[in-house]
């Protein structure tokens, strides 16, 4: 039986390159080397691509995989049937792909671009579509179909940074017309909490709209909602299942990248600790906006329940979630049934079926 041929795709030009690091290390860790042929296709900071030439995946995190005697130049061509593209001196080597799993967080990876390049190469890649993905990593387009959807949130305005210059004053007075104190204030478009900040009164309320604005022109700000942080993975394409739900005790303010991935204040409780009830309604939620979004493959949605009525909020869905040893992505399903090595021949298995 002729090994399938996987392009794990880790790194990028975003601000969470080094998660995604660690997120590729694991998965190439779990990942059959029986059943696929491992192509890791690694993206510098500076947008260089290079099919690492090592098999010690530990050198990923430390970014010493970019000094491998054995890398080579590389690039995923976008004419069909090409695959990747290996350049060796003046020869050029073309290598088939079967499937692509993208493990690139943020900007350029979760967005719908990686996505767009796959698409016009007619290669099977892990996780939602172009549009789905361009919807889910932009908050605010987020909100929107939520909203239509009938999906219970926080309530939340957009601010432009490029706004801020002329009118600050002006919007931060709008938003404590709306809001109380605290509020929580994001970029539209990053993920792992990078650029969040909790504003507790009208200077730190500015200081995170311009922290916020160093990453994205568009600018989430959120009522504050007082509950627990809840976490529930979603596989599949037309019938999307959801694992049982996870609780975040992050040990601070709330669950910033610092907590995510660098300390270990952090607590995961897996099963939540909420009532039955209440789980099942956190479940269908999640499956409800990952249809609604239009999302295949994966993706991790998160919400809150609160202290006083058990009132269940969506907070945001990520589409490629992390994969780190201690994400909870991998650590819902494993604890729903679904081991981590089996759990990325599922998700391969339905990019594949999705392109059929």
């Amino acid at each position: 039986m002729r090994k399938i041929n996987v392009l794990v795709l880790f790194g990028g030009m975003s601000p969470e390159h080094e998660v995604s690091l660690r997120s590729a290390e694991s998965v190439l860790n779990h990942m059959s080397k029986e059943k696929y042929n491992i192509l890791p296709v690694g993206i510098t900071k500076e947008g260089a691509w290079i099919l690492y030439g090592g098999h010690d995946y530990s050198q990923l995190p430390s970014g010493l995989w970019t000094e491998h005697p054995g890398n080579r130049p590389a690039a995923i061509s976008p004419i069909r049937g090409q695959g990747l593209l290996c350049f060796e001196g003046d020869c050029l080597v073309r290598q088939s792909v079967d499937v692509v799993f993208p493990v690139l967080h943020g900007e350029n990876g979760e967005d719908g671009a990686m996505q767009g390049l796959l698409q016009l190469a007619g290669i099977p890649y892990v996780g939602p579509h172009v549009s789905a993905s361009a919807v889910a990593m932009d908050k605010t387009l987020t909100k929107l179909v939520a909203d239509n959807a009938g999906i219970t949130q926080a309530k939340w305005q957009l601010v432009r940074n490029s706004d801020l210059n002329n009118r600050v004053e002006q919007i931060v007075d709008q938003l404590e017309t709306r809001f109380t104190y605290p509020m929580f204030v994001k970029p539209a478009g990053t993920g792992s909490s990078v650029g969040v900040s909790k504003a507790t009164d009208r200077a730190t309320l500015m200081d995170a709209l311009l922290s916020a604005g160093v990453y994205d022109d568009k600018i989430l700000v959120e009522e504050f909602i007082h509950g627990k942080e809840i976490e529930v993975a979603v596989m599949g394409n037309d019938s999307p299942v959801a694992s049982i739900c996870g609780e975040i005790d992050s040990g601070t303010e709330f669950y910033d990248y610092e907590a995510k991935y660098i300390t270990d204040t952090s607590v995961a409780y897996i099963p939540a600790r909420i009532p039955e009830d209440v789980a099942e309604q956190v479940r269908d939620q999640a499956v409800r906006i990952y249809s609604a979004i239009g999302c295949q493959g994966l993706s991790r949605v998160d919400f809150f329940v609160t202290y006083e009525d058990n009132r269940v909020v969506f907070n945001e869905i990520n589409t490629i979630p992390g994969f780190t040893s201690i994400s909870m992505y991998p650590k819902l399903f494993a604890a729903s049934g679904i081991p981590y090595e089996q759990l990325i021949d599922e998700l391969l298995q339905l990019a594949m079926e999705a392109c059929k």
